[in-house]
Protein backbone atom coordinates (compact mmCIF):
# COMPACT_ATOMS: atom_id res chain seq x y z
CA UNK A 1 0.00 0.00 0.00
CA UNK A 2 1.00 3.57 -0.60
CA UNK A 3 -0.19 6.80 0.97
CA UNK A 4 0.01 9.64 -1.55
CA UNK A 5 -0.49 13.37 -1.16
CA UNK A 6 0.42 16.19 -3.52
CA UNK A 7 1.82 13.58 -5.97
CA UNK A 8 4.38 12.28 -3.45
CA UNK A 9 4.45 8.95 -1.65
CA UNK A 10 4.39 9.84 2.03
CA UNK A 11 4.30 6.20 3.21
CA UNK A 12 4.65 2.76 1.61
CA UNK A 13 4.25 -0.71 3.14
CA UNK A 14 3.11 -4.25 2.41
CA UNK A 15 2.23 -4.66 6.09
CA UNK A 16 -0.64 -2.27 6.78
CA UNK A 17 -3.36 -3.06 9.31
CA UNK A 18 -6.95 -2.16 8.41
CA UNK A 19 -9.16 -0.86 11.22
CA UNK A 20 -12.56 0.70 10.57
CA UNK A 21 -11.71 1.01 6.87
CA UNK A 22 -8.44 2.88 7.46
CA UNK A 23 -5.04 1.50 6.48
CA UNK A 24 -2.57 1.93 9.33
CA UNK A 25 1.03 2.02 8.10
CA UNK A 26 4.00 0.95 10.25
CA UNK A 27 5.81 4.05 11.52
CA UNK A 28 9.04 2.91 9.84
CA UNK A 29 7.28 3.07 6.45
CA UNK A 30 6.79 6.85 6.64
CA UNK A 31 8.88 9.21 4.54
CA UNK A 32 9.67 11.26 7.63
CA UNK A 33 10.75 14.34 5.69
CA UNK A 34 7.04 15.06 5.10
CA UNK A 35 5.86 14.76 8.74
CA UNK A 36 5.80 17.33 11.53
CA UNK A 37 4.29 16.82 15.00
CA UNK A 38 0.93 18.48 15.57
CA UNK A 39 -0.60 19.61 18.87
CA UNK A 40 -3.95 18.08 17.89
CA UNK A 41 -5.31 15.17 19.92
CA UNK A 42 -8.62 13.35 19.86
CA UNK A 43 -10.11 10.51 21.90
CA UNK A 44 -11.59 7.27 20.60
CA UNK A 45 -13.66 5.32 23.11
CA UNK A 46 -12.04 1.98 22.28
CA UNK A 47 -8.61 2.94 20.84
CA UNK A 48 -7.58 5.70 23.23
CA UNK A 49 -5.98 9.11 22.68
CA UNK A 50 -4.84 9.84 19.12
CA UNK A 51 -1.97 12.18 18.32
CA UNK A 52 -1.49 13.77 14.90
CA UNK A 53 1.12 14.78 12.36
CA UNK A 54 0.93 17.64 9.91
CA UNK A 55 1.96 16.53 6.44
CA UNK A 56 3.91 19.00 4.30
CA UNK A 57 4.86 18.33 0.68
CA UNK A 58 6.51 20.91 -1.58
CA UNK A 59 5.45 23.80 0.63
CA UNK A 60 1.81 22.68 0.93
CA UNK A 61 0.70 21.96 4.48
CA UNK A 62 -2.04 19.43 5.29
CA UNK A 63 -2.62 20.00 9.02
CA UNK A 64 -3.32 17.00 11.25
CA UNK A 65 -3.62 14.73 8.20
CA UNK A 66 -2.08 11.67 9.85
CA UNK A 67 -2.89 10.14 13.22
CA UNK A 68 -1.55 7.47 15.52
CA UNK A 69 -2.13 6.08 18.99
CA UNK A 70 1.06 6.39 21.07
CA UNK A 71 -0.49 4.38 23.92
CA UNK A 72 -3.51 2.54 22.52
CA UNK A 73 -5.96 0.76 24.77
CA UNK A 74 -5.45 -3.03 24.93
CA UNK A 75 -8.23 -3.64 22.38
CA UNK A 76 -6.27 -1.60 19.82
CA UNK A 77 -2.78 -2.90 20.57
CA UNK A 78 -2.49 -4.17 16.98
CA UNK A 79 -2.08 -0.56 15.78
CA UNK A 80 0.57 0.49 18.29
CA UNK A 81 3.38 2.00 16.23
CA UNK A 82 1.13 2.51 13.17
CA UNK A 83 -0.07 5.69 11.41
CA UNK A 84 -3.27 6.31 9.41
CA UNK A 85 -4.27 9.10 7.02
CA UNK A 86 -7.20 11.27 5.97
CA UNK A 87 -7.84 14.81 4.67
CA UNK A 88 -7.13 14.02 1.02
CA UNK A 89 -4.23 11.61 1.48
CA UNK A 90 -5.06 8.67 -0.77
CA UNK A 91 -4.18 5.09 0.10
CA UNK A 92 -3.81 2.74 -2.83
CA UNK A 93 -2.32 -0.65 -3.64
Amino acid sequence: MKAIWNNKIVASSDATVVVEGNHYFPANSLNTEFFKPSDKQTVCSWKGVASYYDVEVEGQLNPAAAWYYPNPKPEANNIAGYVAFWKGIKTTA
